[in-house]
């Protein structure tokens, strides 16, 4: 086997690498490792587009989230071509579509014209719109001239509300719900798990039973118990922050535990001692220098938590308990596809199904990135 040979650069080089590694920081390590993991790497890429696309929906999307074409009910996706029977390649362009009436299946069919619209980036609205609620805007990324014939990349509803732009406004509540319930079980697994495990005895006791009781009821009746409890009369962002609640409220004994654990195998290291006879509070001992112990951890746990908290908010919202119109979210988008007909004959209706297992795959990579690079013994 032939002999690696070094160049005199790549001499000099080695052990600047190594000097660098030995007076990294921790964060700097982790940094280091996380970028070998491609796909986490890809992941945050994917999910930072779909955040953002998210965010700025209005200007992403053709039409506004409630905006209806009453005559292209169940429309099915539109065919965006580039080569034209009469011009030959050219830019992307539609063709018309015309809607009839099946006299024997009395069910509508779309039919294309010879009328071709050409797309056009950067049209300006008939409606001014604002981005993020306070910034005035008038143009849409993409669109044609004839507001009366619409482009619906993922099919029409049965009301003709495009299906492409309600994924993104939906992706604001789906996406942004994960945080907000996260944050909050988050801080009631530190804190519990914290007490129980630093000062035991009774108190330990006491939480644990109220865990293994939590543990014990099953997720969707309890879901649809407190769910029902919501007042009917509710706005939207008094039920974003209720089913916030109601997600976080099991979600955290699993991270109580963990914590419970760990504080306990580290309560009697020596540090704590130190910290005991140098007169820290108990509260200072247990922020100061045990949770730093296993931040990485709790990093990772954050990390593929939010999937879970998006996938409860799905299944409360496809039940018809979570998020209610007028407001979307991908949920209630799916509600529309509860039936064998619609997943028949409108199977388009199940994209938003999609967006969730693609937003829950993409939080699974960066939560495998995240647990790799913060393990120490990883290779």
């Amino acid at each position: 086997m032939a002999s690696q040979v070094l160049t005199p650069e790549a001499v000099n080089e080695t052990p600047v690498a190594e000097e660098r590694a030995f007076v990294a920081s921790q964060r700097q390590l982790v940094w280091r490792k996380f970028r070998r993991h491609k796909l986490a790497v890809a992941a945050i890429v994917v999910l930072g587009a779909l955040y953002f696309v998210s965010i700025f929906a209005e200007f992403f999307t053709p039409y506004p989230a409630l905006h209806r074409f009453k005559e292209f009910g169940e429309a099915p996706p539109t065919r965006i071509r580039v080569v034209s029977p009469t011009r030959g390649l050219s830019r992307p362009f539609v063709f018309a579509t015309a809607r009839e009436l099946d006299k024997a299946t009395f069910t509508y069919q779309y039919t294309d014209s010879d009328r071709e619209l050409p797309i056009r980036f950067f049209v300006r609205s008939e409606e001014p719109f604002s981005l993020l609620g306070f910034i005035p805007w008038n143009v849409r990324l993409f669109g044609i001239e004839d507001p009366s014939v619409p482009v619906f990349i993922f099919g029409s509803d049965r009301l003709g509300r495009d299906v492409f732009s309600r994924i993104f406004f939906a992706g604001r509540i789906s996406l942004f719900i994960g945080f907000g319930g996260v944050f909050v079980a988050f801080v009631l697994g530190v804190i519990f798990g914290g007490i129980s495990g630093y000062y035991g005895g009774v108190v330990d006791d006491a939480i644990q039973r109220i865990i293994e009781f939590l543990l014990s009821i099953p997720n969707i009746p309890l879901w649809i118990a407190l769910s029902a409890t919501l007042p009917h009369d509710w706005g939207i962002l008094r039920i974003y922050f209720a089913i916030t609640i109601i997600l976080a409220l099991q979600s955290w004994t699993g991270l109580a535990r963990v914590v419970r654990g760990k504080l306990i195998s580290l309560r009697e290291e020596d540090f704590v001692m130190a910290a005991q006879v140098a007169a820290a509070t108990n509260g200072a001992i247990i922020r100061r220098h045990l949770v730093p112990g296993f931040t990485s951890y709790l990093i990772t746990h954050l990390t593929l938590a939010i999937p879970g908290m998006i996938i409860g908010e799905t299944a409360l919202s496809f039940l018809g308990l979570g998020i209610r119109p007028p407001a979307v979210s991908w949920g209630t988008l799916l509600q529309d596809a509860q039936s064998i007909s619609a997943l028949g004959l409108q199977p388009w209706l199940m994209i938003p199904g999609a967006f969730v297992l693609l937003a829950v795959m993409m939080f699974n990579f960066i939560g495998d990135g995240l647990r790799d690079a913060a393990d120490p013994y990883a290779t």
